[in-house]
């Protein structure tokens, strides 16, 4: 999400330094992503929409399979 846009958070990115492409590194960026997914699961079982719910299993499983 942090790359998503590109006003200050350029100037992040040129202080912070390039990203790490390891594997160790990309394995963990999808760890982050799994639990940022499942936030939102929770959140929109919150807010009592099933549908939005439904659409969060579809791209868990997408991380989960890539996680291997």
């Amino acid at each position: 999400m942090a790359q998503a846009k590109s006003d200050e958070r350029e100037a992040f990115w040129e202080s912070y330094g390039p990203l790490d492409c390891s594997p160790a590194a990309l394995w963990r960026a999808s760890i982050y992503e799994a639990r940022h997914l499942a936030a939102l699961r929770l959140e929109r079982l919150r807010l009592t929409k099933p549908e939005a719910v439904r659409e969060s299993y579809e791209a868990m499983t997408k991380i989960l399979t890539e996680l291997g």
